[in-house]
């Protein structure tokens, strides 16, 4: 056995672990994979034959396979590896049970080039070429619902302790986060057993909308987190007989649910951030990132705000972004420098939304602050007034056009892949084409009998 395999064999031991989940993100973000006896997990990671056919990069949202010339019907089969540091503890089944995330290999033993770890890891070495090291803290928005078994119906907010569902926003209320207090109770001894470093939690300006702050770190070791910490919210509410969704735009007439991602670059060799000067000013390499993501983001969309839904968020004066724009402290604007001192200048990118992968958004919006630093860009005179009532910088407004800039942006492919480039792409028009099939609760209001 090698070494990780020596080590993953003593933690399940130590730890009576009976079963092991073996998890893959696919392109929305859903772990898929295989659960197995500890003991057939064992054997089958010494002996290479864990494993998950290449045809899980091709699904959509619904489970069904995207129509797409980059994967071959045969589907391969990838072998799983898995990855010792992600080992966790499922800290809501009975059984003792692990759950580990896998890097998926090919018959030559290549990482397979379209899986979205595997992205993301090819632009942190884009940043390690040149000497730098990204580092990231995300911000997750989600709602809580009250159970709904019918689709058709719209969304209710949950009843709390008091028995009375929210009527009204309660931004930053602590009685109205107090009310799921047994539920995040759950959420942060579930995180606390898996080493999910999550910081603050607040209650956002939605009804029953709620943000949780990660702590500062690695890009790879948070979108790991991330990805477990989506699965470990549902499951806590769950247990509570509620539902927690990270769907960007859930109910009708409230804010979304973003996935805010505060970025900032250290020099490598001397620990020290590229972003401000010793007096505090902002660096060349800071405003050339920003500009970056001003120019590469409307093209970057659908990695960022993957699905029809995700463009009902983006609307003025409901606390998302609709343009590239950036300011100082300013949140109307799609990139927000927050106050900050030397060692912690930051661009927050506020365009994200909650619904996306998080190993393709944190890749996305690295990718788009690298090609501003590589270029040399400048960026815009900083917005000191309301972004909102700007017409310049838009973003895409729905998923068709973010779809097409996507496929048509040479410099996104040199970054992340050709092949990823027009996979994703394969897989967004195959969603979109199988939501043009569904007819709304509105057309059948406002069409059936009036046209």
């Amino acid at each position: 056995m090698s070494r990780d395999a020596d080590e993953i064999a003593a933690w399940l031991k130590e730890r009576r672990i009976t079963e092991v989940e073996c998890l893959v993100s696919d392109m929305a973000g859903i772990p898929r994979g295989k659960i197995l006896p500890t003991n057939k997990f064992l054997s089958g990671m010494v002996n290479g034959t864990l494993r998950l056919p290449e045809s899980i990069f091709g699904q959509m949202v619904t489970g069904a396979d995207c129509d797409t010339e980059i994967l071959t019907y045969q589907a391969p089969d990838m072998t799983m590896v898995p990855e010792v540091d992600t080992l966790r503890i499922v800290p809501w089944y009975k059984e003792p049970t692990a759950q580990v995330i896998c890097t998926c290999l090919n018959a030559q033993e290549e990482e397979i080039e379209v899986s979205p770890r595997a992205i993301l890891k090819r632009v942190l070495a884009l940043y390690e070429a040149k000497g730098w090291r990204p580092i990231i803290a995300p911000e997750l928005e989600f709602f809580l619902a009250a159970k709904n078994l019918d689709p058709d119906y719209p969304l209710q907010p949950p009843a709390g302790k008091t028995g009375r569902p929210q009527t009204g926003r309660q931004a930053y209320g602590i009685d109205a986060v107090n009310e799921f207090d047994p539920l995040f109770e759950d959420v942060y001894d579930y995180c606390e057993q898996q080493d999910i470093s999550i910081d603050s939690l607040i209650h956002e300006e939605g009804v029953a909308q709620v943000e949780i702050n990660f702590n500062h770190g690695d890009p790879l070791a948070l979108a790991d987190q991330t990805f477990l910490f989506k699965r470990t919210v549902r499951q806590a509410a769950l247990r509570h007989d509620i539902y927690a969704t990270f769907m960007a735009k859930p109910y009708e007439q409230e804010p979304g649910s973003a996935m805010h991602i505060h970025q900032s670059v250290v020099d490598t060799a001397r620990g020290k951030s590229l972003f401000a000067t010793k007096q505090g000013k902002d660096t060349r390499l800071f405003l050339a990132h920003i500009a970056g993501l001003q120019r590469h983001l409307p093209a970057a969309m659908p990695l960022i705000a993957p699905f029809v839904n995700s463009y009902r968020r983006l609307v003025r004066f409901l606390s998302a972004p609709i343009n590239t724009h950036w300011g100082h402290e300013n949140r109307t604007v799609g990139l927000r420098v927050p106050i900050s001192d030397v060692k912690n200048r930051r661009i927050e990118n506020r365009v994200p939304g909650a619904d996306a992968n998080p190993y393709l958004a944190f890749a996305a919006s690295l990718a788009c602050g690298y090609l501003g630093m590589v270029e040399n860009l400048a960026p815009t005179k900083a917005m000191e007034g309301n972004a909102y009532e700007s017409s310049r910088y838009q973003l895409p407004r729905h998923i068709l056009d973010a779809i097409n800039r996507f496929r048509a942006s040479s410099d996104l492919k040199e970054v992340l892949g050709e092949k990823f480039v027009q996979l994703y792409s394969d897989v967004k028009a195959s969603e979109h084409d199988a939501y043009q099939q569904v007819i709304s609760p509105w057309e059948r209001q406002h069409l059936l009998l009036n046209v």
